[in-house]
């Protein structure tokens, strides 16, 4: 990805503001809140309302992520249950050692998903979903599981520094 990006910027691209792929418009608040209201639900419509209510959400520091708006909306939602910047339970700055979604599972979902060029948001939508799908029938969030358990206990014991060197 680097050195598609640094062919870009060679090419004359001055931002990463208006990348022209698929799907890769800049995230603000509008964007988030807008996935929060209408994309998310549909994803999780095949989940009980039951568990619904015992889920929680977890943001990092994107700064879309912490809007006044999709705060709001987050207390609304998922009142207690959310994890973020200025939410109910505060994620530490620059603490991606404990989230498995950083330190796994997106680099393999994005992996799957752009090994060839996608060309249109469906066929983007469709790779997500296989790749997924695959990631979760490998058995992967037993050993995710296991992991964060892993890393948790390791950073207790670092007193809360950084600990993945020591992994």
């Amino acid at each position: 990805m680097v050195k598609k990006w640094a062919r870009l910027f060679q090419q004359g691209r001055e931002s990463c503001e208006d990348d022209p792929r698929p799907g890769r418009e800049t995230l603000n608040a509008e964007r988030y809140l807008r996935f929060l209201q209408n994309d998310l639900p549909v994803l999780l419509e095949n989940i009980s309302p039951e568990l619904i209510q015992t889920m929680w959400l977890q943001n990092d520091g994107c700064p879309a992520h912490y809007a006044l708006r999709v705060r709001e909306h987050l207390h609304n939602v998922y009142p207690g249950r959310w994890i973020g910047r200025l939410g109910p339970i505060l994620w530490p700055p620059r603490s991606p050692d404990l989230n498995p979604l950083d330190f796994f599972y997106w680099g393999c979902l994005k992996e799957k998903v752009y090994k060839t060029d996608v060309t249109s948001i469906e066929q983007l939508r469709t790779r997500i979903e296989i790749a997924a799908q695959e990631i979760n029938e490998a058995g992967f969030a037993r050993r995710l599981k296991r992991s964060f358990i892993r890393r948790c206990r390791a950073c207790i014991a670092a007193g809360g520094a950084h600990f993945e060197h020591l992994l």
